[in-house]
């Protein structure tokens, strides 16, 4: 019985569940069928895409639009599709499918995967994601398919509209536009440049706040996670998109050249994009030192929980914050929106913001040592953007040599499972302390 228990602990499902859907992953783009060649992907580089598409990353060795055949590109579409909904939800879509039961034990992993905090009402919000992430990616992809249609064969523009709908909600940023182009065609187009980021934002903020929005007829209240996450979210948007227009206004590689609209456009998605999505639609290279640098803090930052995003999350980032305004005004309490925060989620958020800074230094150092003569800030951005599951570069992904190759992989794992989730997998089953320390005191700052 102990060991069976062992066994389920839900990290290590979790972890060994989205490590065989990437391994699956990596196959299959190692077939010749899957590539324009016939030759299929060497090991490492269909192990660093399947990774990246999986982990909703974005970042990719080879140009997707021009490397892939149709069937190579499904592969990493299903991947996105999969790694941002995660595969125990798409597991219980089968079992709404097959007429099953969804047993006590699936319900505790969907509780892990999805990041609530109990089971309760788990197998009705696995229904309303679902319907959600068609209706969404149905909707997002329609439009686009009508704006590429303007460009394209028909059924060309349908197959690339619904592509970039599901890789943009899925916040994974995978493009076919060819030669590492992203969007960046479509720089000052209204519904390109209005579409994609909503996909982006709705896929970021999490289920559990979509939920909540669509209930809020009937309930007329919403919790303070769904207040946090919408009020930090619209902060970090809008603030980082004034920062961007101040800063890229007049360079004349990015929005020097736009229009009064282009230039809005394209600082909305630009403020947008790193919040893990990884499309673009500026040259990343072009940009503005400071403005790269606000890049890698919105990286880090990441989405929101439950979502198909990574960072840190914006709640994390909220609840620092708001620690460090209580020790300001010598408070001891961390009070937002009227609720005083548990020491348990101060806690948490510190240790998954110092684990992230943690991994994000340490590849940032190992990576300045394999990719020896790279640009210091490249490579922090390249590790931040893989630890953020987010996916934007300063080109140096497809230069990486095997060892930083594998670096990535890692990151980009770490990033999507979480490294708080790693870390329980791994070590053996967490027990109180049977007995507490005497307090010792110690100066700070």
């Amino acid at each position: 019985m102990n060991a069976n228990r062992k066994f389920f602990d839900p990290p290590k499902v979790l972890v060994s569940g989205f490590a065989l859907i990437i391994l699956v992953g990596a196959f299959l783009l190692m077939l010749p069928t899957a590539t324009v060649d016939g030759k299929g992907l060497p090991f490492l580089d269909a192990l660093f895409t399947a990774t990246s598409a999986t982990c909703v990353t974005g970042l990719v060795v080879v140009d997707t639009g021009t490397t892939f055949t149709l069937f190579g590109q499904l592969v990493i579409l299903a991947l996105i599709q999969v790694g941002g909904l995660g595969f125990m939800t798409f597991a219980t879509l089968f079992a709404f499918l097959l007429g099953k039961r969804i047993s006590l034990k699936e319900r505790l992993l969907l509780q892990e995967a999805l990041n609530q905090l109990s089971i309760e009402g788990i197998v009705r919000l696995v229904k309303r994601i679902l319907v959600f992430t068609v209706v969404i990616e149905g909707i997002g992809g329609l439009l686009l398919a009508i704006r590429f249609s303007f460009d394209m064969p028909f059924w060309k523009a349908v197959y690339f509209g619904f592509f970039h709908a599901i890789s943009n909600f899925n916040n994974a940023g995978f493009d076919l536009m060819g030669e590492f182009r992203s969007l960046t065609g479509y720089v000052d187009d209204p519904v390109v440049s209005l579409v994609v980021p909503i996909l982006i934002i709705l896929g970021g903020i999490g289920f559990i706040v979509m939920n909540e929005v669509y209930e809020y007829r009937q309930t007329r209240r919403l919790s303070l996670h769904t207040k946090v996450v919408v009020i930090t979210t619209a902060w970090l948007v809008f603030a980082s998109m004034a920062l961007i227009l101040l800063l890229e206004w007049n360079n004349p590689k990015t929005m020097g050249p736009l229009s009064l609209s282009g230039k809005f456009l394209s600082a909305f998605y630009q403020a947008v994009t790193p919040r893990t999505a990884g499309s673009n639609t500026l040259n990343i290279p072009d940009l503005t030192q400071p403005t790269l640098f606000l890049i890698v803090f919105l990286m880090f930052v990441g989405a929101s929980p439950g979502s198909t995003g990574g960072g840190i999350k914006t709640t994390t980032f909220t609840t620092l914050l708001g620690a460090v305004w209580s020790q300001i005004r010598g408070k001891e309490d961390v009070i937002l929106f009227r609720k005083r925060i548990v020491y348990d989620t101060v806690y948490k958020s510190l240790t998954v913001t110092m684990s992230g800074l943690f991994i994000v230094m340490f590849v940032t150092m190992v990576l300045t040592i394999t990719e020896s003569g790279k640009d210091f800030l490249m490579i922090l951005f390249e590790a931040t953007s893989a630890f953020g599951t987010v996916g934007l570069s300063m080109g140096l992904t497809p230069e990486l040599s095997p060892l930083g190759k594998a670096i990535i992989i890692f990151t980009m794992f770490a990033g999507r499972v979480g490294p708080l989730t790693i870390a329980y997998a791994v070590t053996l089953r967490r027990q109180p302390d049977p007995f507490r320390y005497p307090k010792g005191k110690m100066m700070i700052g």
